[in-house]
């Protein structure tokens, strides 16, 4: 069951995939059934459509004479319309090979203007340029050393050094490598979990000497190779909750698999009229925990009907970060999912599970449903579940050299320690 390694983590158990209140470990945020009581573990995006946007004055610079003139009553009801091209660029197919080509589509606004392609890391740093022909390009002929990516990066269609639109995702097609787990139990406690240990050949803690007799065991599997490339607009997840709305970029460069199954789940309506069944607020120390949503029986142990291979990702939990919970099983993952509330207790999850994502707005959303009273706080079990409206994929805005897009992550409302208050 989802539930039980989860649960053997939290001292605030709950039915389905968890994620634990204390120490990292595979049962922590997957929710787990079987329970040990003495276990204490436990977006600046742009503006959609979706959104009513504001009316701008009519002496704005961004509103055109013809509206202007329509607003002062002086529009000449047959005047057309006149439509402004915009430059724009799409993926000609969803999956290339490794071998390419690797083919995108571009549409100029104007036939004098220049147009520009720039490959940017996540962190910002342009790793490649090359002229925007218009018409159907191979971008392994026009950005050196594309074809040689180890992670996920940006394509961003420059006009006049400013980017237009959202960028395309290009995206390494490759398996993780091998989990290395050992079954261990809690200091002080008696029940067994799989811990992650490593990744391939590699320690996930270099320093933890227990682990050096289980390397010996490892066999050495097959060297991890690109198999191709998908191509795909970037677009953040709108989550609707009756308690507000939670702007969602993900991170393909650090999950790229599991950020992809998010997407579509969100994008085909998989989490439509769900909720967040665990809330955790705090742990047994007082520290700001998780809430927990994304099965759609409401039980904790539902699911999509499959289950996802377990990824090392390297982004952080900390608040406002969106990760996957499991069950004790490593690859155990499916549709469950967890915000975290804090850096604090939720530093144990890194490694353990699998974040794939981070909060660019939506705080005040997070946090009152933080705030939700608990009908069993041994479980986590809220009173009056908060409801997941509906999640809709928008594009997500456009990146900058040189500026790394986590800075736009969401930032704590509350003080320091300090935790929503929530009924007991």
């Amino acid at each position: 069951m989802i539930h039980t390694a989860m649960l053997l983590a939290i001292s605030c158990a709950v039915n389905g995939q968890t994620i634990p209140d204390n120490a990292p470990q595979t049962a922590e945020p997957a929710a787990i059934r079987p329970h040990d009581p003495a276990q204490d573990v436990p977006q600046r995006p742009r503006r959609t459509p979706s959104r009513a946007q504001p009316a701008s004055a009519s002496d704005s610079p961004n509103v055109s004479p013809r509206s202007r003139a329509s607003a002062d009553g002086q529009a000449d009801p047959n005047a057309r319309a006149v439509t402004i091209p915009i430059a724009s660029m799409r993926s000609v197919h969803l999956y290339s090979s490794a071998k390419g080509p690797l083919e995108i589509s571009i549409r100029r606004g104007d036939e004098n203007e220049s147009l520009t392609l720039m490959l940017i890391d996540p962190a910002g740093e342009v790793l490649g340029m090359g002229a925007a022909i218009p018409g159907r390009i191979d971008l392994m002929q026009v950005i050196p050393g594309i074809a040689s990516l180890q992670r996920a990066a940006w394509l961003q269609l420059v006009k006049d050094d400013q980017p237009l639109g959202s960028p395309i995702v290009v995206q390494p097609v490759r398996e993780p490598p091998p989990v290395r787990t050992m079954r261990t139990t809690r200091p002080g406690g008696t029940a067994a979990f799989t811990k992650i240990i490593g990744w391939g050949d590699q320690p996930l803690d270099a320093d933890d000497h227990t682990i050096d007799e289980a390397r010996k065991t490892w066999i050495a599997g097959d060297p991890p190779i690109i198999s191709g490339f998908k191509l795909y607009p970037e677009m953040d997840i709108l989550i609707r909750t009756d308690h507000g709305e939670i702007l969602v970029a993900l991170a393909p460069d650090d999950a790229p698999n599991t950020a992809w199954n998010f997407r579509t789940l969100a994008r085909d309506g998989f989490y439509n009229h769900g909720g967040f069944h665990r809330i955790v607020p705090a742990d047994r120390e007082g520290r700001p925990f998780v809430i927990q949503g994304g099965d759609p029986t409401l039980t904790g142990n539902g699911g999509p009907g499959f289950a996802l291979t377990l990824e090392p990702s390297s982004l952080m939990h900390d608040y406002g970060v969106i990760s996957m919970a499991r069950g004790d099983e490593p690859h155990s993952a499916g549709s469950q999912f967890f915000f975290a509330l804090g850096r604090e207790a939720t530093a144990r999850l890194d490694g353990q599970y699998c974040a794939f994502g981070y909060a660019v707005s939506g705080a005040r959303a997070i946090d009152s449903i933080a705030a939700t009273p608990i009908a069993d706080l041994s479980e986590g079990r809220p009173a009056k579940i908060p409801v997941i409206l509906s999640m809709q994929l928008v594009p997500s805005p456009a990146r900058m050299p040189g500026i790394d897009r986590r800075s736009d992550r969401i930032k704590p409302l509350a003080k320091a320690g300090e935790v929503p208050a929530t009924a007991r």
